[in-house]
């Protein structure tokens, strides 16, 4: 909350949603993305990373645009003391598990208020409903080896990203 400019913290504005963190940061240098958008990346969290990856560059990349005070970003990855901006991370459960970040459309309407802790996919009830029956979570690329081990068997950021 203190890396955010003020006129950020109350924020309104259409999702523009990346499954990777490369194709956000694409779209970012490529002037893709518009002062007022909400950047979703999702498929960045524990199982999906793997790993939580982190997301400076996609923060460093939207400042060094001119966007910082302008553009928010939502990911089921992680965030470092070093980045700044209206960035919201640790989405649980994270879009490979299942949650409601994997269900997010383009260009549909997503509300922040920071001081009220208040996040807001504003789509209906019955709308949700309808993409969880519809829409497929994208298979996830097999590894083999730890990284494999891990994927499968990792937990929500929520509950400490742990191994069960």
């Amino acid at each position: 909350r203190s890396a955010v400019a003020d006129e950020m913290l109350v924020h309104k504005g259409p999702a523009r949603v990346f499954d990777c963190e490369e194709d956000a940061i694409n779209a970012i240098y490529t002037g893709k993305i518009n002062k007022g958008d909400v950047v979703v990346i999702r498929y960045e969290g524990p199982k999906g990373g793997p790993g939580m990856r982190e997301m400076l560059k996609p923060t460093s990349a939207l400042a060094g645009m001119e966007l910082g005070k302008d553009v928010a970003l939502i990911t089921d990855g992680r965030f470092s003391g070093a980045s700044r901006g209206a960035s919201i991370g640790h989405v649980s459960p994270e879009a490979a598990s299942g949650g409601e970040i994997a269900f997010i459309k383009e260009n549909d309407i997503i509300s922040i208020d920071i001081p009220n802790h208040k996040i807001n996919l504003e789509i209906s009830d019955e709308e949700m409903e309808k993409r969880r029956k519809e829409t497929h979570i994208k298979p996830l690329e097999e590894i083999k080896g730890w990284l494999g081990r891990y994927r499968k068997l990792v937990q929500s950021a929520n509950t400490g990203a742990v191994l069960k």
